[in-house]
């Protein structure tokens, strides 16, 4: 363990005072995501270590630097786990760089998303203010949700030190299924069961197969398999695994990667100037992606007119917006917000959006 806040605190000050652009790094496991970084550097990979785990309320608080791999061993002691099945992207990943990003994993749609999980946080301002938000318990309503604010600002916002995180318990059995089906046939499988107690916790389609994870007691994942129907898919751990880890085939490519989030039941229709091989779906339907070397703007027109939006995961022209554009209305409170916490914009400036 190692507690750096106050080394870290100084270089925040320090560089308020100067004007100085940092650009938060924790693992370095995910530089590629969001608009290019700029700014020296603000190590926050050493600051790590479990602060306080409480098993029995299903609570654990972490500093900012840890990595998941160490979390989920701590966790793994007492069967207990991340809801929101955190995708690593390398074995340096840490927690505080998860929550910045809000990335979540196949089990998403059906355990919430990595920031319904966050219960508190202690960070550090644009002025080099420690603040502390939250705590750890889920009923924290006084004032506004600072904590979850922080899931997905990407580090504009402040630098996170440490993160209070709901966990629970491992499931007891896990089975996969697949079933043969084109991509149009794959969303209405995936809506019909989604529409169902039945314990699916993930659900994808490569345009050839669907598949289905059910995890539970092991008499619910039985009846749950005959009841989908099917054939028993016996490398599934490792299949989500890859799938969560984008080191599936189908990830594998020079072209950029785009993430659509569009309504689970979007009828699926091909994007003039792709192919069936260029897509795969997850999250139900609800998860899009899309190699492609199209432009950005005719992608998110595309995913527009599904009721939904479309970024930039990985490649593409990162100098330019990677996100999709907000209205001028919520510009603008992104911009407040940003002043607030970070009033002369030193904290990963430009990362999210060029003006924030």
């Amino acid at each position: 363990m190692s507690d750096c806040s106050s080394a870290l605190q100084r270089q925040v000050q320090d560089a308020y005072h100067s004007g100085t652009a940092l650009n938060i790094i924790g693992g370095d496991s995910k530089s590629w995501y969001g608009r290019e970084p700029v700014g020296e550097a603000l190590h926050v990979g050493a600051h790590q270590g479990i602060i306080n785990y409480m098993p029995t309320e299903l609570v654990v608080t972490v500093r900012a630097g840890t990595k998941l791999s160490d979390i989920a061993d701590a966790l793994d002691k007492h069967q207990q786990r991340l809801p929101f099945d955190p995708p690593y992207f390398g074995e340096s990943a840490t927690i505080g760089g998860t929550v910045a990003c809000n990335f979540s994993g196949p089990r998403r749609p059906y355990a919430g998303s990595c920031r319904d999980f966050v219960l508190g946080c202690t960070m550090l301002n644009g002025k080099g203010e420690i603040l502390k938000f939250g705590g750890e318990v889920m009923k924290n309503v006084a004032g506004f949700d600072v904590s979850r604010l922080m899931a997905g600002s990407l580090g504009t916002l402040g630098v996170l030190l440490d993160i209070s995180l709901k966990t629970l318990p491992h499931r007891l059995a896990e089975q996969t299924v697949v079933i043969d089906a084109d991509f149009k046939q794959a969303i209405k499988l995936m809506n019909h069961w989604a529409g169902t107690p039945l314990p699916v916790t993930a659900m994808c389609a490569d345009g050839q197969t669907v598949y289905f994870r059910i995890c539970g007691a092991s008499s619910a994942v039985e009846r749950s398999r005959k009841e989908i129907g099917g054939t028993i898919f016996d490398d599934g751990k490792s299949f989500w695994k890859d799938l969560r880890e984008h080191q599936l085939s189908f990830f594998d490519t020079d072209k950029a990667l785009y993430r659509l989030s569009v309504p689970p039941a979007a009828a699926f229709e091909l994007l003039d100037g792709t192919q069936t091989s260029d897509w795969f779906i997850g999250w139900g339907g609800a998860q899009r992606w899309l190699t492609s070397d199209l432009p950005f703007e005719v992608v998110q027109r595309y995913a527009k007119k599904l009721g939904g939006h479309a970024r930039i995961m990985r490649g593409g022209n990162r100098s330019e917006e990677v996100f999709a554009p907000l209205s001028p209305a919520l510009m603008t409170l992104h911009k407040k917000l940003k002043h607030s916490f970070d009033p002369k914009g030193i904290l990963n400036p430009g990362r999210m959006y060029k003006d924030l």
